[in-house]
C-alpha cells in the first residue's frame, strides 16, 4: 500500500476509534444531581453555589429545579412552576421526610443532602454511584430506551428542557433582597412523554426552542430511583 494511502487508511481508522469513543462516552451512566431552590429562600445560596462547583464534572447531570411555595414570603421566583414543587413533593416519602424544604438535593432518585455545607454534593454522588437501568440514547429526533428490568413493571419517561450555564438572578424582594443569586442549569420544563415497562421502547423526541438543552430520565414512579438518564 503507498505510503499516503497507508496512512489515509489508518486516518481514518482513527477517527471511527474516535467516534466510537465519544459516543461510548455519551451512553456512559449518569449520577443525576437535583437541588430543590427558591430564590425566596435566605438559606439556598450556599447550595447553588456547591451545584456550580459538580456541574461540569464528568458523568454529572446536575439539574436546578425553583420550587414555588416560598413565593409568599414577597419574591415570587422567577423560575419557579408548580410542577417542579409537586416533582419535590413526591420525594419526601420515600426519602422519610414529612414535607418539602430547600434546599435540598436528590442524587438519583433516591438519596439526599440540605447540599449547602461545603463537599456535601461531591460525598453523596460518590456514596450513591450513577444510575445503573436500561440504555439510553437521545438521537435521530427520537428518545431510544433499551430492553431491561422495570421495577414494579413500570417506569416514567421525563422530558426536561434546561439552561445549561450559570445565569445570575437579582432579587429585589424576600429574604435575599438586594442580593445576585447565581443558579446553574436551570430547568424550565418537566414534560411526562410517557412510561417504559422493561421492552426496547423509543418515543419522538421534539425539538427543543430557545436554546434549552434536553435530558430525559426514566424512573420509577411516585418519586422512586432514576433508571437512566441521559442529555445532548
Amino acid at each position: 500500500m503507498p505510503r499516503a494511502s497507508k496512512f489515509i487508511a489508518l486516518s481514518s481508522l482513527g477517527a471511527l476509534a474516535l467516534a466510537a469513543s465519544l459516543g461510548a462516552a455519551a451512553a456512559q451512566p449518569l449520577s443525576v444531581v437535583e437541588l430543590f431552590t427558591s430564590q425566596g429562600c435566605s438559606s439556598c445560596p450556599p447550595a447553588n453555589a456547591n451545584l456550580i462547583k459538580v456541574k461540569d464534572q464528568p458523568g454529572v447531570l446536575a439539574l436546578s429545579f425553583n420550587v414555588t411555595y416560598w413565593d409568599y414570603l414577597g419574591w415570587k421566583d422567577t423560575f419557579g412552576k408548580q410542577e417542579f414543587t409537586q416533582r419535590q413533593v413526591s420525594y419526601e416519602p420515600p426519602l422519610g421526610h414529612d414535607g418539602p424544604f430547600t434546599p435540598q438535593v436528590v442524587v438519583n432518585g433516591h438519596a439526599d443532602v440540605v447540599g449547602a455545607a461545603p463537599g456535601e454534593i461531591e460525598q453523596l454522588i460518590s456514596a450513591t454511584g450513577k444510575t445503573g437501568g436500561p440504555s439510553l440514547s437521545l438521537e435521530g429526533g427520537k428518545v431510544a430506551i433499551g430492553a431491561g428490568a422495570a421495577p414494579g413493571g413500570k417506569a416514567d419517561v421525563w422530558l426536561v428542557r434546561y439552561a445549561k450555564g450559570v445565569v445570575q438572578v437579582p432579587v429585589a424582594r424576600g429574604e435575599n433582597t438586594g442580593r445576585t443569586l447565581p443558579h446553574a442549569n436551570v430547568v424550565h420544563a418537566l414534560e411526562k412523554l410517557g412510561s417504559w415497562t422493561g421492552n426496547a421502547t423509543s418515543y419522538a423526541l421534539p425539538a427543543a426552542s430557545g436554546g434549552l438543552s434536553t435530558a430525559v430520565l426514566v424512573q420509577s414512579p411516585g418519586g422512586g430511583p432514576i433508571l437512566a438518564a441521559a442529555t445532548n
